[in-house]
């Protein structure tokens, strides 16, 4: 028993002993390897300090090769100085070149509109022998420059030239004070006589190539005097002015005084405009010299007049205008109905002429239609996207239809009756420029029909 108990001892001891001397192994192993790894350390530590110190003398010597020009940073300093000096004009793109001082109290803005259309046409035989033939043709529409803006603060000023045509013809060529106590804006000078929507909105904006027939009815251009402003947080506007009627050159044409004005309410204005109702009323009174003439073409500016009156005698004329306008995101339209009540000159005192529209139209690409309410109008289409082949973004692309009608026969009168219908597609490529397709199928009562199809291309800056 004392054997086996023996041989057990040795046995366990010598186990643990080899065992012993396995683990001193792996522990002496280990250390080296630990001393090795410290070794490695140190030298990717020495590496990283030489290659700092590299960065450092690279980064010196490219500051050292870029010298500052003597006296620079004193001509920066003295032009910084004059330039936030008082009067001095900052200049700046906001749909075009524009100036400003700091302080806003002097601006000035400078640009201009080129619109190139072309159209093809075509008429019954009945129609040309009533009115003409119409052939194909081009034409610049519009090609203007002006230069605008204000002086003190609150004087204001506007000179526009229309150079379509072949001759210099004045357009907008006025001058006025703002801020006037119950007044608001005031005028003097040669400008669209407040009456109606369609009228006085802007050729730059207007969704259709062409304004409606209606226009025949309406005062356009004169040299008056006129005040403007809003009310009730600018969800009213109105407008009063007297004018005297001239020729395109701003001369007049008359001695007799005339009166316009309008008035438009907002019932309805949420989410900034994108969801609006406009309602509108226009009245004129007209003072012929001795005769008065209403004419039209049918919408295409390069057709002969379809309607027209002739020079008849009148003693005056009142005009009444009514307008609804409105917009619902993506959705707009709008229509007038305007009225014309005549007191001839040794003849009839109720002679009566009219006419009307309705427009609608929708943007595919979900914009919605700008609407001023300082001017009671819609105003400029922004793209949500410009176009951009690099970016693939395709701009804004709307669709539009609009009817309208004219009444220009009435008593002893007969300068016919034209219904006009006109589909169109407009491309917003970015704020400033689009390209405008229409269809207009004319309609002259009594005679016969005409179609066109027009293209445009416009910019203004």
């Amino acid at each position: 028993m004392k054997k086996v108990v023996v041989s057990f001892a040795t046995v366990l001891f010598f186990t643990i002993g080899v065992n012993g001397l396995v683990w001193a192994d792996d522990i002496s192993d280990m250390k080296e390897q630990i001393k090795q790894m410290q070794k490695t350390i140190k030298e990717q530590s020495a590496q990283i300090e030489n290659m700092q110190d590299k960065i450092g003398q690279m980064e010196k010597s490219k500051a050292s090769r870029v010298k500052t020009p003597q006296g620079m940073e004193e001509r920066v300093e003295a032009l910084e100085e004059k330039v936030s000096q008082p009067g001095t004009l900052k200049s700046y793109w906001k749909d075009g070149l524009r100036f400003a001082t700091e302080d806003k109290d002097f601006s000035l803005a400078v640009g201009g509109r080129i619109q190139a259309d072309t159209v093809w046409m075509q008429e019954d035989s009945a129609v040309k022998s009533a009115v003409g033939d119409a052939s194909d043709g081009a034409e610049f529409r519009r090609a203007r420059l002006y230069t605008a803006g204000t002086i003190y603060d609150n004087i204001f000023y506007k000179a526009q030239f229309d150079f379509a045509g072949g001759d210099v013809d004045f357009v907008d060529v006025y001058m006025g004070a703002k801020n006037v106590p119950y007044l608001g804006r005031v005028k003097v000078g040669h400008f669209k006589q407040p009456f109606c929507m369609d009228d006085i909105y802007s050729s730059k904006y207007i969704t259709l190539m062409e304004r409606s027939v209606v226009q025949a009815l309406t005062p356009g251009y004169d040299l008056g005097i006129s005040a403007n402003s809003t009310a009730f947080d600018e969800r009213m506007t109105w407008a009063v002015s007297t004018f005297r009627n001239t020729d395109s050159f701003g001369t007049a044409a008359s001695n007799e005084y005339n009166f316009a004005s309008r008035i438009t309410v907002l019932p309805v204005y949420e989410d900034n405009g994108e969801k609006l109702l406009h309602m509108g009323l226009g009245y004129s009174f007209i003072n012929p010299e001795e005769t008065l003439q209403y004419e039209a073409r049918p919408e295409v500016h390069l057709a002969p007049y379809y309607t027209d009156t002739g020079a008849f005698a009148a003693d005056h004329a009142n005009l009444i205008g009514c307008e609804l306008a409105g917009v619902y995101g993506p959705l707009s339209f709008q229509g007038e109905f305007i009225q014309s009540f005549v007191d001839e000159t040794g003849g009839p005192d109720d002679t009566y002429f009219y006419g009307g529209y309705g427009q609608v139209s929708y943007f595919l690409t979900g914009e919605t239609k700008p609407y001023s309410k300082v001017e009671g109008v819609f105003s400029r289409v922004r793209p949500k996207e410009n176009f951009s082949i690099e970016d693939e973004t395709w701009g804004a692309w709307e669709l539009a239809a609009r009817y309208s009608h004219l009444d220009l026969k009435d008593n002893a009168i007969d300068g016919g009756i034209m219904s006009d219908t006109t589909l169109g597609v407009n491309w917003y490529l970015n704020p400033n420029l689009r390209i405008m397709w229409n269809y207009v199928h004319s309609n002259l009562n009594g005679v016969g029909t005409a179609d066109a199809v027009l293209s445009s291309v416009r910019i203004d800056f």
